[in-house]
Order: C-alpha cells, then sequence, then structure tokens
C-alpha cells in the first residue's frame, strides 16, 4: 500500500511536514547550517532526544553548606538538631501569662511571675538563637513579646487599682 504525496508545504514552518508515522521521506525536518559529519545518525522518531547530563552516571555534586542557613533542597540529611526548650518554655509561659490577667486576685500575681519569667528566658533563648547554638526564634520572640506585654499591663492594672483605692478610701473615712 502506498500513500500518496503530501500536499505543499503552506504552514511557514520551514519545510517541515508532519507525519504522526515518520516513516515517509522528508518528514524530519533539514538543517542546512548543521552539515553532516561522520558517524552522524539522526534522532530515531518516536524517541525524545537525548540529553547532556541525563541518563545512568554519577549524581551531581552538591556544594557545601553555608553554617547558619538551613540545608539545600534535596540536600542528604539535616544533621543534628537544635534545641529549643527554652524558646519553648517562654512561649508556653507567656500565654500562661495573658490567660492568667482574666482571674481576678491570684491570676494576676501569677501572670506577672510568669510574664517575668517568659521575657527572661525568651531573652535568653534568643541570645543563644543568635550564636547559632539554639533554634526557635519565632517562639523565643513570641514568649519574650508576650512577657513584656504582660509586666506592662500588669503595672498599669496595679497603678490603677491603687489609685481608686487610694481615691475612694479617703472619701469613705471623711464624716460630716
Amino acid at each position: 500500500m502506498t500513500y500518496p504525496p503530501p500536499p505543499p508545504d503552506q504552514s511557514g514552518q520551514g519545510g517541515f511536514q508532519y507525519d504522526p508515522y515518520g516513516s515517509q521521506p522528508g518528514s524530519q525536518p533539514q538543517n542546512p547550517s548543521q552539515p553532516q559529519q561522520p558517524g552522524y545518525q539522526p534522532q530515531q522518531p518516536g524517541y525524545p532526544p537525548q540529553q547532556p547530563g541525563y541518563g545512568p552516571g554519577p549524581a551531581p555534586q552538591l556544594p557545601p553548606q553555608a553554617p547558619g542557613y538551613p540545608p539545600a533542597y534535596g540536600a542528604p540529611g539535616y544533621g543534628p538538631q537544635l534545641p529549643k526548650g527554652q524558646a519553648i518554655a517562654s512561649m508556653v509561659l507567656g500565654i500562661i501569662a495573658v490567660g492568667g490577667l482574666c482571674i481576678p486576685y491570684i491570676g494576676s500575681f501569677a501572670s506577672i511571675v510568669c510574664g517575668i519569667i517568659a521575657a527572661i528566658l525568651g531573652g535568653v533563648a534568643l541570645k543563644k538563637i543568635n550564636a547559632g547554638q539554639a533554634a526557635g526564634k519565632g517562639q523565643a520572640i513570641t514568649g519574650l513579646v508576650l512577657g513584656i506585654i504582660v509586666c506592662a499591663l500588669a503595672v498599669i492594672i496595679l497603678v490603677a487599682v491603687g489609685s481608686l483605692l487610694a481615691t475612694f478610701g479617703t472619701a469613705s473615712t471623711t464624716s460630716y
């Protein structure tokens, strides 16, 4: 069975004619700028072109890792994990201190203590993190900020309560 010759090219593709079977002459594009070299074989139809660097062979080597940065994507292993216990403790104590502000009397005293400890632990953890000895920077910042906010609010509340007691205390002792 023979096929009729293809119609003339009117697509402007430079003489390339699509042939889904890849068996008719003229179906492969001719590149006049690339001379035929001895041992040159045209690409087999139906196979993707071979690109350098693919196929069996040694894996590419990754550059050395810079200190203080997480490993590159695809790097083998993450190495030892840095401790972040102080950062976690600072954050948890800061959250407890904020919650303790809602409880009158005993909660406010506990909030002040937890806020002070959270701020101290957060500062120490940040110092270790910046030195590269620990991890958990976001948690340490959260604990430090919550501890400072709770301490500031506690001082404002104590001053307000003290001024109210002083105002009403003097008014109640006056007799007419």
